[in-house]
């Protein structure tokens, strides 16, 4: 086996020994750290998604009022940028 794969497997050997020899308030704890961790990288990972979401939508506004400028139709620019006729009309 490559080292690599060695000092990993025996890491997460090791990592798991140690939660096994956790007593019951130690492992409750452990859980609860665990809970509180994900249930952070899940807060983040939403509003990192939603941040590119609504960049995206920035983006797309941004191209249709340049596309307006340029004097193309709203069904060009529906088609150029996804956006729905309604949102380009108010621009």
């Amino acid at each position: 086996m490559p080292v690599g794969l060695v000092d990993r497997a025996l890491k997460k050997f090791l990592k798991e020994a140690q939660i096994a020899n956790l007593n019951n308030k130690e492992y409750a704890m452990y859980e609860e750290s665990l809970k509180r961790y994900n249930d952070l990288k899940n807060s983040l990972d939403t509003a990192r998604e939603e941040g590119r979401e609504e960049g995206k939508k920035e983006e797309k506004l941004k191209i249709a009022l340049k596309a307006k400028a340029q004097g193309l139709s709203t069904p060009t620019i529906v088609v150029l940028t996804g956006l729905s006729e309604e949102e380009i009309e108010k621009l």
